[in-house]
């Protein structure tokens, strides 16, 4: 799709990228987000949950996870299914639509097992954005397993070490 950021050049995104400031507002105090992307994106992976519980796979087994947009997009969507998921996992992301969380948010996820982890020198999504947003998601009351590392926008052994004992957690729960 067409990502602003990039001139308007196409590339693989879920959503529309205004600003490098991803989801701050501007000086106008109008959002930078493309709110209409990511709910289109939103309803994608909606309608993709709902055809795994189709085919007979229970919403408590099924994880959301995504890198940076696909991070975004699990907490976008995660928090809000209508269906009990069994944990979300956003690496290098950010909360988007943070504001509208309290109304939107799903009471069957209220306490859904988040795990964030995010580079410390990220050049993309900056670290105080994932903190902020780790921040919001515990004054809204999820429990959040957090995890920075000494790394770029990326993932290293650590973090996928990290991610083995929280899918351990959460699947044989």
């Amino acid at each position: 799709m067409p990502v602003t950021i990039n001139g308007g050049m196409s590339m693989r995104a879920w959503y529309d990228i205004l600003h490098l400031d991803l989801g701050g507002a501007g000086t106008s105090g109008i959002p930078r987000e493309d709110e209409k992307g990511l709910r289109s994106s939103q309803a994608m992976v909606d309608a993709l949950v709902d055809a795994e519980i189709a085919n007979g796979i229970p919403a408590s087994r099924i994880l959301l996870a995504g890198f940076s947009q696909g991070a975004a997009m699990t907490l976008l969507t995660g928090l809000r299914q209508r269906s009990r998921l069994a944990g979300l996992i956003a690496l290098s992301g950010y909360l988007p639509l943070s504001t509208q969380l309290a109304t939107e948010r799903s009471a069957s996820n209220h306490d859904v097992p988040i795990f964030m982890a995010h580079g410390s020198y990220d050049p993309v999504v900056r670290i105080e954005r994932a903190l902020q947003s780790r921040d919001r998601l515990i004054e809204l009351g999820y429990t959040v397993d957090w995890h920075s590392y000494p790394m770029q926008h990326s993932v290293c052994g650590e973090e996928v070490a990290a991610i083995g004992a929280f899918l351990r957690r959460v699947l044989d729960a």
